[in-house]
């Protein structure tokens, strides 16, 4: 059963369809579903609430289905994994078939494998081989019979390189975000650029879309203190977070713009007047990638039809955290609604990177010169292929001149698309070009 048919029975707060499907398409098929993301953009609400539910409407009883919540104190003795192994195959022993929910994985530690220890559960160190890890409790649990597991973590250590390997065709990742615009719209309903200019300031994180505009502002500005850098500090045994945060300020700012490491050491420099090597920045930028504060998109040369180069933007899994960051201060809508329409397109299933590609021309003095060209995403899903312009406001000739000139360069058969944040519905311009306005382009356009 779909969740759109689901839904018709029962309705939630907030709907999320994509992921609810997503579960319902994967339900017993022998693999465990691996439900990632970052911290507070409902996880936890889409199993124990709307999967939950799903599973007692289609006649699952309660005595079925295993909560395990990992960072609740009083079950500290399960983030020892083969405690938590145990106890999960005592509580399904005499059980047909159990809905196993093991929420925030990544709180159960490694410990050395016991046969070496006399039996004791020793807590491995860095650089331990014989261990015993979370991917092995997974892994053991998925092969029982009567258990269908279900895994949540908060940041992508879970999935790092090599535990990507070990769960290879083993398990099915599901990747959480924030409510998408889409989402959001379907809750909030209304004025489609009205909704829109809300999205734009704070985001779809699922606590802040229900409070006021100024528990939304307290609320991800505390975010960031109290679970992100808190996370990331301890995590990655950080001594202080003051460079962490600068940094942090430096992308907010900077969202939407070329960056590489060695630039951002130099605005670092130049804003604290302090010193920060290249491999920290990079260094650092992992750790807010690990924890799915942003995402990169990297350079695609259009001619040569491959990713080029350092040089990446970098895009906040949420655009109401980003402006968190910048204690709300008046918004560049420019690069809001940049943000948000690369948000959006990955959350339709596109590819997406930063088109760029080099032309030669003459300057004033009349020597040629190589100067490189940009298109702000070429996105691609199946057979269909978009280069996108993002502007806030198109009516002045000299931006207009700015955005469209690329096109005029690109002699392929790749449609051509400007986004305006404008009330506006899909129309052609007189070179051809798509002229859209944003709303219609999130709700209709990318869906089709």
């Amino acid at each position: 059963m779909k969740a759109v048919e689901y839904y018709k029975k029962e309705e939630y707060i907030m709907k999320r369809d994509k992921y609810l499907n997503k579960l319902i398409s994967n339900k017993d098929n022998g693999f465990p579903k691996v439900i990632t993301g970052i911290r507070r953009c409902g996880k936890s609400y889409l199993l124990k609430e709307i999967y939950k539910a799903y599973l007692l409407e289609q006649g699952v009883t309660e005595q079925q289905i295993l909560l395990l919540e990992l960072d609740d104190d009083r079950n500290f003795r399960y983030r020892d994994p083969l405690y938590l192994g145990e106890y999960v195959r005592t509580y399904s022993k005499n059980i047909a078939r159990c809905y196993v929910f093991l929420d925030e994985i990544q709180m159960v530690y490694s410990i050395v494998n016991p046969n070496l220890t006399e039996g004791r559960h020793i807590p491995a160190k860095k650089g331990d081989t014989q261990v015993v890890t979370f991917v092995d409790v997974i892994l053991g649990l998925a092969r029982e019979k009567n258990i269908d597991l279900y895994v949540t973590g908060s940041n992508s250590k879970m999935l790092s390189s090599d535990i990507i390997t070990e769960f290879r065709d083993k398990a099915v990742n599901i990747h959480l975000a924030p409510l998408s615009f889409d989402e959001f719209y379907t809750y909030k309903g209304g004025n489609e650029t009205e909704a829109l200019y809300e999205y734009m300031q704070f985001g779809g994180m699922p606590q802040a879309v229900l409070k006021n505009e100024n528990d939304k502002k307290e609320y991800l500005k505390g975010l960031f203190d109290t679970t992100y850098f808190r996370d990331i500090i301890e995590r990655n045994k950080l001594r202080k977070s003051s460079s962490l945060d600068e940094l942090c300020n430096i992308i907010s700012t900077a969202t939407g713009e070329l960056l590489n490491a060695e630039k951002i050491s130099n605005t670092f420099r130049s804003v604290r007047h302090e010193k920060i090597d290249p491999l920290t920045v990079e260094k650092y930028i992992g750790y807010f990638e690990d924890a799915f504060l942003i995402r990169a998109a990297r350079r695609y040369d259009l001619k040569g039809r491959a990713e080029i180069g350092a040089l990446r933007k970098y895009y906040f899994t949420d655009p109401g955290l980003r402006n968190a960051r910048l204690n709300f201060a008046f918004p560049d809508e420019g690069q809001m609604l940049e943000n948000i329409i690369y948000n959006e397109m990955i959350y339709q299933g596109f590819t997406v990177n930063v088109g760029t590609f080099d032309t030669v021309e003459k300057n004033q003095n009349g020597k040629s010169v190589r100067k490189t060209n940009e298109v702000d995403f070429f996105a691609r899903k199946g057979i269909r292929q978009y280069y996108i312009q993002v502007s806030a406001d198109m009516s002045n000739a000299k931006t207009r001149m700015r955005e469209v000139r690329p096109y005029f360069m690109l002699k392929d058969q790749i449609r051509k698309i400007i986004v305006i944040n404008k009330p506006i519905r899909e129309c052609l311009d007189n070179n051809g070009f798509t002229i859209i306005g944003a709303p219609d382009f999130l709700l209709r356009f990318i869906k089709e």
